[in-house]
C-alpha cells in the first residue's frame, strides 16, 4: 500500500506538458462516464440519456482542443499520465459502482464533475507560463462553470414537461416495483401471517416472554423465508422489477418489521398490559398496510381497508381463540 502512494507524482511536480496530458486523459475518461450514463438510461429515459451524450459531445470537444493545443507545443506524442497517477488529483468511482446509483444520483454525480473538472484547470492555468494554454485552461474551467447552463439548454432541448413527466413516472414506477411492492408484501405477511401463533402462544401460555421468543422466531423465520423467496423469483430482466437483491432485502426486511411490531409488546411482564399494546399495535399495522396500498398500489382506500382490516381481523381471533382453547 505504501509503495503504492510513493509512485504517485505530486500535481506541483508535473510538468507543463503532464499537465496538458493528464486534462487529456481526464476529458476522455469524462466522456465516456457521461456515454455510459446515457447508454445506461436510453431504454427508460431517452430524453435524459440525450442531455448525457450532449455533455459528453462537449467533453470531447475540449479534449480535440486539449490535442491540438498539446501538437503545437510539444508534438504528437502525448505521455500517458492518469488520474490515478496523482497524489491528491480528483477520482471518478469505477463505473460498476456508477451503475447502481439512481437518475437523481446520476445527475447530482454529474454535477459534481463538472466543479471538480473546473477547480482543475483552475489550478492548472495558474502554473501555466505559456500565454495560450493559460488561455485556453482558463476558458475550459469557465466552460466547465457554465456545464450547468449548457445541461440547462439541453434539457430545454431533449427533456420538455411532457418528457420529464413521463421520466418520472417511470421513475416512480419503478421504485413501485423495486421496492414498494416487495416491501408491502412482506409487512403484509408479517404482520398478518404471524398474529395467529404470537396471540396462540399469548393466551396459551399466558407467559410474556415465551410469546415473545414465539413471535421473534416467527418474525425472523418469515423474514429469512420471503427475502429469499422474493429475490429468487424473479431477477428482474425481463418483468423489470429492479434488482432481486434489492427487493429480497424489502421483503424480507419489511416481514421482520410487520412481525416485530406485536412481538415486542411481549417484552412487557405483564399479560394484559402486553396484550393490549399488540393490539393496538396490530391496528396502526393493518391501517397502514391499507394506507400503503392506497397510497402506491392506487387500491381505493376503503376497499383496501376492508380487505387488510377483515383479513387480520380474522387471523387474530384464530389466534386468540386456538391460544384460549
Amino acid at each position: 500500500m505504501l509503495s503504492y502512494f510513493s509512485s504517485r507524482r505530486r500535481f506541483a511536480d508535473l510538468s507543463e506538458q503532464e499537465v496538458l496530458a493528464l486534462a487529456i486523459s481526464s476529458e476522455e475518461d469524462d466522456a465516456r462516464i457521461y456515454r455510459s450514463f446515457a447508454a445506461r438510461l436510453r431504454a427508460d429515459y431517452a430524453a435524459t440519456a440525450a442531455i448525457f451524450d450532449g455533455m459528453a459531445a462537449e467533453e470531447e470537444g475540449h479534449n480535440q482542443r486539449l490535442i491540438k493545443l498539446h501538437q503545437q507545443r510539444f508534438g504528437d506524442t502525448i505521455p500517458l499520465i492518469r488520474r490515478e497517477h496523482v497524489a491528491g488529483y480528483y477520482a471518478r468511482k469505477p463505473i460498476w459502482l456508477l451503475d447502481k446509483l439512481s437518475l437523481d444520483d446520476i445527475r447530482g454525480q454529474a454535477e459534481g464533475m463538472e466543479q471538480e473538472a473546473q477547480r482543475f484547470y483552475e489550478l492548472a492555468a495558474r502554473r501555466s507560463s505559456d500565454a495560450n494554454t493559460r488561455a485556453l485552461l482558463n476558458e475550459l474551467a469557465a466552460a466547465e462553470a457554465q456545464h450547468e447552463n449548457i445541461a440547462a439548454d439541453l434539457a430545454a432541448t431533449h427533456l420538455p414537461d411532457d418528457a420529464r413527466s413521463h421520466e418520472d413516472q417511470t421513475r416512480h414506477r419503478k421504485f413501485v416495483l423495486t421496492w414498494v411492492q416487495p416491501g408491502l408484501a412482506g409487512l403484509m405477511d408479517g404482520s398478518v401471517s404471524t398474529l395467529a401463533p404470537i396471540f396462540a402462544a399469548a393466551f396459551a401460555t399466558q407467559d410474556t416472554f415465551q410469546t415473545f421468543q414465539v413471535g421473534l422466531a416467527a418474525s425472523i423465520g418469515a423474514g429469512i423465508s420471503m427475502g429469499f423467496t422474493e429475490a429468487a423469483s424473479d431477477d428482474g430482466q425481463l418483468s423489470g422489477r429492479g434488482s432481486a437483491l434489492k427487493r429480497g432485502i424489502a421483503s424480507g426486511v419489511m416481514t421482520t418489521i410487520g412481525g416485530l411490531g406485536h412481538a415486542l409488546p411481549y417484552l412487557i411482564p405483564h399479560f394484559w398490559t402486553a396484550t393490549t399494546i399488540a393490539g393496538i399495535v396490530v391496528f396502526v399495522e393493518l391501517w397502514a398496510i391499507a394506507w400503503i396500498q392506497s397510497r402506491y398500489m392506487d387500491t381505493p382506500f376503503f376497499r383496501a381497508s376492508l380487505q387488510v382490516v377483515i383479513g387480520g381481523a380474522l387471523v387474530l381471533a384464530a389466534g386468540v381463540l386456538i391460544g384460549s382453547g
